[in-house]
């Protein structure tokens, strides 16, 4: 006979040996114990959390030739043939097999007879809400009132699909995810038993990773040991479930706190280059991310961390605006990779829609003061309806004569043409010597746009003017493609047209390489660009 499988192996044969379900386990050994067994329960909850395994139990339990009112035996010849399902009188039936109304018509005749050996003929049946609603509704005369030496008990991952005239026949019971420390005992349990050497951390991981479910834990055990043998280290386990692990994941996140969007894009190329999963990569990065949040919220009490990590989480944190944090954790963890999951696009940009948008939250108050303290000279004649800060009356009067006698005033910021920049022979020189003043300067409806941001970040340069086409260099692809968007590309359009005095239009292109550089250096122009 072939070795079981380690989730057969080590399947719970008590009520007590079943993981984390308490309230459960506890409830049905009073049952037992005050013989008030129900005909019907319904076992609901995720997957690999012991719905079977306990139905398998209470059928031993209620027919337990030794005992019937309390834990099984699990010696008796009833309690054998139940725990090898040799036994004629518990039937375990597959809704997901047999979902149609003639399988649940021939189990209503098959449920009149009386059992075989046993006392009570146990019927279980899996995955109950895959059953049609014809099958559901022909199931209900005799869920509700069966023969005295029958027990149903229906269990099932997705509740929600049960027919509410199903539920209220039955004594419902709800499974509940594990913990990662009750999965970790179980396995470190196992480990002991069957000559397994591995690290807490290791056992750690994999129960962090089976994300509740104990089967799925010892699936993941079984792998390893199958791979490695009885010696299991850290790596192994990273290599086997396909973390990562890698540190730059924590040197993104600085990136990200710090606005740093080059040495962002940069780590992100550098993770790709080493062939990582990205999708990997992102999750951890998101984990890292929520972490992050609940330190700065205080409730990092339930993240089980290192000292080193936490010191390190807490510095961070302390750093950084809970607006920052919880903006990045949203955008990155919305990502959708497409089919190309070797793509860095969309992890670039989400970096780049996180930083632009805290360095634009970060400049609003500052545009606002602005337009608060513009020269009273450049301002209506009667006041705006609604002024955002009203001025003391003394203080425009204390202003205003001196506006008579002193020269005029700086140019303010309007939608008007900028006046006397400083010069230079041509006008891409012109733009090049005033890109900065241009920026500051810009209309001041514009400021409050990604547009803006992006030719702030000095990622950008005009190259060339032709026939009122200026083309703007950049540095990463992600940012060009920032730019190229309808409504950012009619912003900068619109700024630059303002500067020059005349309409433009903008074309982008990446900054070109050296070679590019010295034909255009001696007269060659670029015909076309791919």
């Amino acid at each position: 006979m072939s070795p079981q499988v380690f989730y057969r192996k080590w399947r719970p044969q008590t009520l007590a040996d079943v993981v984390g379900q308490e309230p459960t386990t506890q409830t049905l050994l009073n049952a037992l114990r005050q013989g008030r067994v129900s005909h019907a329960y319904l076992f609901c909850g995720p997957r690999g959390t012991g719905k079977t395994s306990t139905a398998r139990i209470l059928a031993k339990a209620v027919n337990c030739l030794t005992s019937g009112k309390d834990e099984p035996c699990n010696t008796c010849a009833m309690c054998q043939a139940i725990t090898e399902a040799r036994a004629l009188d518990v039937i375990e039936i597959d809704a997901a097999s047999n979902t149609g109304v003639e399988d649940i018509r021939d189990l209503r005749e098959k449920v009149n007879y009386a059992p075989n050996q046993a006392c009570y003929k146990v019927y279980i049946i899996d995955e109950v809400h895959m059953l049609s609603n014809s099958a559901s509704n022909a199931l209900l005369k005799t869920l509700e009132e069966p023969p005295p030496h029958i027990i149903f008990i229906l269990a099932t991952t997705e509740l929600h699909k049960i027919l509410p005239t199903i539920l209220s026949r039955c004594q419902r019971f709800d499974f509940r995810r594990l913990s990662t420390t009750d999965i970790a005992t179980k396995l470190t349990h196992i480990c002991q038993t069957e000559g397994i050497h591995i690290e807490p951390k290791t056992l750690h991981l994999i129960a962090k990773s089976a994300t509740g479910s104990l089967r799925d834990a010892e699936n993941i055990l079984e792998q390893l040991t199958t791979y490695y043998g009885t010696e299991i280290s850290f790596p192994h386990v990273q290599a086997i479930l396909g973390i990562t692990g890698d540190s730059r994941t924590r040197e993104l996140v600085k990136h990200i706190t710090n606005n740093n969007v080059s040495a962002g894009l940069t780590t992100i190329n550098s993770v790709n280059n080493d062939g990582l999963d990205l999708r990997q990569f992102n999750r951890e990065l998101v984990e890292y991310l929520r972490a992050l949040l609940l330190i700065k919220t205080s409730t990092g009490e339930s993240l089980d961390l290192t000292t080193e990590d936490l010191t390190e989480l807490e510095a961070l944190a302390f750093g950084t605006s809970l607006e920052q944090i919880l903006r990045a954790t949203k955008l990155f963890g919305q990502l959708q990779f497409s089919l190309d999951s070797y793509s860095t696009l969309p992890l670039e940009l989400a970096l780049l829609d996180c930083i632009l948008s805290t360095e634009e939250a970060k400049k609003t108050p500052a545009i606002q003061a602005e337009a608060e303290f513009i020269p009273s000279a450049n301002k209506p004649t009667t006041p705006p309806p609604k002024p955002a800060i009203t001025k003391p009356e003394p203080a425009a009067v204390t202003f205003e004569p001196n506006l008579q006698t002193k020269s005029p005033p700086t140019t303010p910021v309007t939608a008007a043409p900028i006046v006397s920049p400083p010069q230079g022979s041509t006008e891409i020189e012109r733009l090049r010597l005033n890109w900065k003043l241009m920026i500051e300067q810009s209309p001041l409806d514009t400021k409050k746009t990604h547009a803006i941001a992006i030719l702030r970040s000095g990622g950008v340069k005009p190259t060339t003017i032709e026939n009122d086409i200026v083309s703007l260099a950049f540095k990463h692809p992600a940012l060009k493609e920032q730019i190229e968007k309808i409504e950012n590309q009619r912003v900068t359009e619109r700024i630059i047209s303002t500067f020059l005095g005349h309409p433009c239009r903008v074309r982008c292109i990446l900054e070109n390489n050296h070679l590019v550089k010295a034909v255009l250096k001696v007269g060659a122009q670029i015909m076309e660009e791919k």
